[in-house]
């Protein structure tokens, strides 16, 4: 892994993904892209690693977006769709994700942070979709739909003008503010939180919401149902009670 992106694989189970190209506003280069494929791999191929943090150097920018020098060098019209590694989507994660929004999040910023399962902001972060400035598309921006109005998505594509951190907690797109020196610690708090719950039960949780996001009311259902049983029959789901009873706190195997 090179250091346009570094990988912080801590004792406690949580990884700290960093964008690290701060002098050029971490946007999505070659290098960039590259470095965040390889960190994914390696926090999914980690069975001690359990919950991953993404963010950016410095407290300017958390990722500027796609580079569009590289995107006017090379005459790009559609990208790929293995171009930007997005966790879920085109990269295979089962683990939760939080962005930690330092800076801007603009274009392909706003793009992987929305990607991750939930997102932690500076009070001095901006997000913006701002591809109707120059010219370009973000169908990438479909999810969206799911977690904040339609009136404001719509405003916010239509107009690529940036929203403030306090505003994008308002509508749902980030679950926590912080303070900008406070930024990791609060990310870091939210992950000792998920942390807290059993591995299999945390799993299937997080394919639950994924589930109800994407089918009927009755679909889901059914599948969550599916997704709960190694849950249930896990060593753990004795192991919870048991703690309960005796007052003391659980030892997860995650088996």
């Amino acid at each position: 892994m090179s250091d346009a992106v570094l990988f912080d694989a801590r004792e406690d189970g949580i990884a700290i993904i960093t964008i690290n190209r701060p002098e050029q506003r971490n946007a999505l280069s070659r290098e960039v892209r590259e470095g965040l494929r390889a960190a994914w791999s390696r926090f999914e191929g980690d069975d001690a690693l359990r919950v991953a943090i993404l963010t950016g150097t410095g407290e300017k920018a958390f990722c500027a977006g796609g580079d569009l020098k590289e995107m006017v060098e090379t005459g790009m019209a559609v990208p790929p769709r293995d171009m930007f590694p997005l966790p879920y989507d085109n990269i295979e994660l089962t683990k939760p994700t939080i962005a930690a929004v330092n800076g801007v999040a603009f274009a392909g910023g706003w793009m992987i942070a929305q990607a991750c399962d939930l997102c932690v902001a500076s009070t001095a972060a901006k997000f913006a979709i701002t591809e109707v400035k120059v010219g370009r598309g973000s169908p990438w921006a479909a999810p969206l739909i799911s977690m904040i109005p339609q009136r404001i998505m719509m405003e916010i594509i239509l107009t690529g003008k940036p929203i403030t951190a306090q505003r994008a907690h308002e509508i749902g797109l980030v679950n926590r503010l912080a303070e900008p020196e406070g930024l990791m610690e609060t990310a870091l708090t939210l992950a000792a939180e998920i942390l807290e719950g059993a591995p299999l039960s945390v799993k299937a949780g997080r394919e639950t919401v994924m589930l109800a996001t994407e089918m009927g009311r009755g679909a889901a259902l059914q599948a969550a149902r599916a997704a709960h049983e190694a849950t249930y029959k896990s060593h753990d789901a004795q192991e919870g009670p048991r703690a309960f009873a005796e007052k003391r706190k659980p030892e997860w195997t995650g088996k």
